[in-house]
């Protein structure tokens, strides 16, 4: 994996860096304003500054991407971004790298919007470039299939298509159950169903048409 990042990817992780820093001065704070919350009536908290209401507000779709629960969290979704980012970033160009990325992380929030809403009905804060990260997981399984890859606690060449088929299947299966409580699983996938619709909508094979094909 060549370290000389492409500009968006390098740009992308200093500001995940940048902002995860500044939660540990401003933990509360962030997460009362930029963190995703469930869509619906604000509900009042007791915080260090007094009464507070919080609950969703339209730019919580962008920013929850850039904040993390913890530094396993970041450094898990950045060791992805750094991993995946600049091979599909080089493959998409950087202008539509960058409508590909955040396309996948509002997909994602809006998914976890759903499932909160109508299913689980808790009210919490969704946060991390996860839904992100795994629409650059699904790219990099639709572009390049046949590349080996391997988890850590199995050693085992993969190509990539069964690697991501198989991990959207687990993220399925865990966010059905409920087995990893605490992990927006249906998040993650929303994030791969962004990315594989705006995949096939650049290809040229969805009913609405792109004014210039990518050869993808």
């Amino acid at each position: 994996m060549p370290l000389d990042l492409p500009p968006v990817t390098r740009n992308l992780l200093i500001a995940n860096i940048v902002v995860y820093l500044l939660q540990q001065f401003f933990g509360e704070v962030f997460l009362q304003y930029f963190a995703l919350w469930p869509w619906g009536a604000d509900q009042v908290f007791q915080t260090t500054q007094g009464l507070a209401s919080i609950g969703f507000r339209p730019w919580q779709l962008v920013t929850y991407a850039f904040m993390h629960g913890g530094l396993t969290h970041i450094a898990f979704n950045m060791f992805a971004l750094f991993m995946f980012g600049g091979t599909i970033e080089r493959t998409f160009g950087a202008r539509n790298f960058i409508i590909y990325y955040f396309v996948c992380a509002v997909v994602a929030a809006v998914a976890q919007l759903i499932v909160v809403h109508w299913f689980t009905h808790g009210f919490y804060p969704t946060l991390g470039a996860s839904g992100a990260i795994f629409g650059l997981l699904l790219a990099f399984g639709m572009l390049y299939p046949h590349e080996k890859m391997m988890l850590i606690f199995l050693p085992v060449p993969i190509p990539a298509w069964i690697f991501v088929i198989g991990y959207a299947a687990v993220e399925l299966v865990l966010g059905v159950t409920g087995t990893q409580a605490g992990v927006a699983h249906f998040a993650h996938l929303g994030g791969m169903v962004g990315g594989i619709v705006l995949i096939q909508y650049w290809r040229g094979k969805l009913p609405i048409k792109p004014q210039r094909r990518l050869m993808l």
